[in-house]
């Protein structure tokens, strides 16, 4: 076999792993989320073993996210700095005002118990908490770097502080602003470089996706799918009405959005973060009254994080689809006009 059959026998094998993710609607997202999920629950020790193997898969999340901010702040054009500014405000806003009233509904119609179980704090807790990883995550996919800027603003309902707000404990609530910061400051390196260096930019661009999947690991790492078996049918449903405000977020938003700005990307803020399990106990701190449905809360929302996990990257990955076909025309007037007529003939 001469040199050249043999390179090109060897470029054959080239089984182009990174591209068919991308290729899927989530890829990026929902199949390094699988892996991780499924040997956190059947082999966890395989993330404990130490060294680079756990500080990479199991601890990397917070190093993984920070260095995403850098590479994705380096990719905001400095003549369209209002726009994360002003999709943050915009999508906490959103998800706060609906979380407030859905929870607010449950208690006046169920009372205290709630409904199915879930008490009308937990309803807060999980609706107006949102999962800042995934969220930057599927805006490596479906949105663009304003997207991404707009976790500087949307990391604020980041644990319990929206939830004490809306139950009258501010007192007990301080605005997180070194929790801003921390976010900010990545950005913000990646945001000057990048305007000052386009070979930055560029080098930022192609890493992105590998910093997607890594990061996505390190998310998955610590989720447990028995976790959903302690809550019951009622964690599960908290998930499923979480991940369902997801088409509420996507048109609301869209409409308080440019025409040119609109994306899938307010579908992924439909979900609630895992940290929110840590919020019941903050509540029951602030009122010792709801120290009887700390337990099965913190178990609700962990199982709403899970579920909203997995079904926000398909509800994302559907809108995206969707709104590219309208893009194209299929769904508008002319669009339905050229298919009855080809399928007339």
């Amino acid at each position: 076999m001469s040199k050249e059959k043999k390179v090109e026998t060897k470029e054959r094998k080239d089984f182009d792993i990174l591209n068919k993710m991308k290729s899927l609607p989530g890829g990026l997202v929902i199949i390094p989320l699988v892996i991780a999920v499924l040997i956190a629950t059947f082999i966890p020790q395989a993330f404990q073993i130490g060294g680079y193997v756990t500080a990479l898969f199991y601890e990397g999340n917070a190093c993984m996210m920070g260095f995403f901010l850098i590479v994705c702040g380096s990719m905001i054009d400095i003549k369209q700095v209002g726009m994360p500014l002003y999709k943050g405000v915009v999508m906490t806003g959103v998800k706060f005002v609906l979380g407030v009233v859905m929870g607010l509904v449950v208690g006046k119609i169920c009372g205290p118990s709630g409904f199915l179980g879930i008490a009308p704090f937990v309803m807060i807790a999980a609706i107006t908490n949102s999962n800042g990883s995934l969220y930057i995550s599927l805006s490596s996919q479906f949105g663009n770097a304003t997207d991404t800027g707009a976790i500087s603003i949307l990391s604020l309902n980041d644990g319990p502080f929206f939830t004490l707000i809306a139950l009258g404990a501010t007192g007990l609530a301080n605005i997180p602003f070194k929790s801003l910061i921390a976010v900010l400051v990545p950005l913000l390196i990646g945001f000057i470089w990048g305007n000052l260096d386009k070979g930055f930019r560029d080098a930022c661009k192609a890493a992105q996706p590998i910093v997607t999947f890594f990061m996505t690991v390190s998310i998955g790492a610590k989720t447990d799918v028995k976790t959903i078996l302690t809550a019951g049918a009622s964690g599960i449903v908290l998930g499923l009405i979480s991940a369902a405000t997801s088409v509420v977020f996507f048109f609301v938003i869209n409409l308080l959005l440019p025409k040119k700005e609109r994306n899938a990307m307010g579908a992924a803020i439909g979900t609630t973060a895992l940290n929110s399990a840590m919020t019941p106990a903050a509540v029951a701190e602030a009122d010792p009254s709801m120290e009887g449905y700390v337990s099965m809360a913190t178990a609700q929302c962990a199982t709403a994080s899970i579920i909203t996990l997995f079904l926000c990257p398909f509800i994302t990955a559907a809108f995206d689809k969707w709104m590219q076909r309208k893009q194209k025309g299929i769904y508008s007037p002319e669009g339905w006009a050229y298919y009855k007529v080809k399928a007339q003939s």
